[in-house]
């Protein structure tokens, strides 16, 4: 009714993500230059908030208001840029449509790749923007990527752009938590070769990282998945090899938001924020407003994980579920972005470790 007061108290749990430093490559008036680590998505989406690259630059480095000129998936590393002014956003907008951008990446692979040239021209179409899963397909995008042993070009920018392509020809990146799984089949993917169907593959993944307590991979719940099925019952019905990359529509770091919106920055953060968990009816005030201060709480130790508090709100579900701390490992994919260059700049990042010659898993 008029003059009642309502509050909305948001508690968020963010997934694990890696406690390696974010590395400034360079840094002037215009631009800033970082080197991303795995694991960490550009900017606040979905669950993600606090354990995002432009929120940790304003925490550690007291650098805002960046502009982001292109996005990297949340678990490939490399070379990021950003703007620190609308304007010099602006200008390499312009490069961008031009096509003047190129970017280059490192990636390690299943098997031992053709010394000689390859091109793969296949079509590229979104599965799920929700889950962030591609396939090739007749019906999608069109897309060209030019393969040799330790150099990749590719011509356009469609999500998973990389890593599609590669399955498709039979070589995925070794650690892919997506395109290198059993759901996709005995072949793996390889020559397009899958025997499901759209929503039979997304369900073999979802089941796939459920039985390894690894959903925070595909950036789901499993608390969504339950109240989908609920809503749903209601309703009735070793390689290694480069990539340079020319048009940085590159790869997305959240797939739900990120791959048709090449918008940039963290307009759609509230938006796309996990909303809060429904209170139960029998809460009293008093236990709400024992427990106000938690969701807004920034602890430390927790900026990089979940685990840094024993402090539990009893209205929320996700806290009384323990769940398995990731390896390091699993917060690492042998994708890195290693170069981007435009028509007046260059930056590059040292080889990953993965990547080197002598490096043995």
């Amino acid at each position: 009714q008029n003059n009642d007061f309502l509050r909305n108290t948001v508690h968020r749990h963010e997934p694990p993500v890696t406690a390696q430093p974010i590395q400034i490559l360079a840094e002037d008036d215009e631009v800033v230059v970082v080197d991303k680590p795995s694991s960490l998505p550009v900017h606040p989406c979905g669950r993600f908030r606090h354990n995002t690259v432009i929120f940790i630059l304003g925490k550690e480095h007291a650098l805002k208001e960046l502009h982001t000129i292109h996005r990297l998936h949340r678990m490939t590393s490399g070379v990021l840029l950003f703007a620190k002014t609308p304007e010099v956003s602006k200008r390499i907008d312009e490069q961008v449509r031009e096509r003047q951008l190129e970017k280059e990446y490192v990636c390690r692979v299943v098997g031992e790749f053709p010394e000689h040239e390859v091109v793969c021209e296949e079509p590229i179409l979104v599965v799920s923007y929700k889950v962030g899963v591609c396939r090739v397909d007749p019906k999608g995008k069109c897309c060209k990527t030019i393969f040799q042993r330790l150099s990749c070009l590719p011509q356009t920018g469609r999500t998973h752009q990389i890593r599609v392509h590669l399955q498709y020809l039979g070589h995925p990146i070794i650690n892919d938590p997506i395109y290198n799984v059993d759901a996709w089949g005995p072949a793996r993917g390889k020559g397009g070769r899958i025997d499901k169907t759209d929503e039979e593959l997304l369900k073999a993944l979802v089941e796939e990282h459920r039985s390894k307590q690894s959903l925070d991979v595909l950036g789901i719940l499993e608390e969504e998945l339950n109240c989908s099925a609920e809503n749903k019952d209601s309703a009735g019905s070793s390689a290694c090899t480069k990539a340079a990359r020319a048009d940085p529509a590159d790869e997305n770091s959240c797939p739900a938001e990120d791959a048709e919106d090449p918008g940039r920055g963290a307009e759609e953060s509230e938006r796309n924020a996990i909303p809060p968990c429904p209170q139960n009816s029998d809460t009293d005030l008093g236990t709400l407003e024992k427990n106000k201060e938690l969701g807004s709480h920034e602890n430390q130790e927790g900026q990089r994980g979940e685990r840094g508090s024993e402090e539990k709100d009893p209205l929320c579900t996700e806290c009384r579920i323990r769940r398995r701390d990731p390896s390091p490992r699993e917060l690492v994919m042998y994708l890195h972005a290693l170069r981007y260059k435009g028509a007046e700049f260059e930056y590059c990042s040292k080889m990953p470790e993965w990547a080197r010659e002598d490096w043995e898993e």
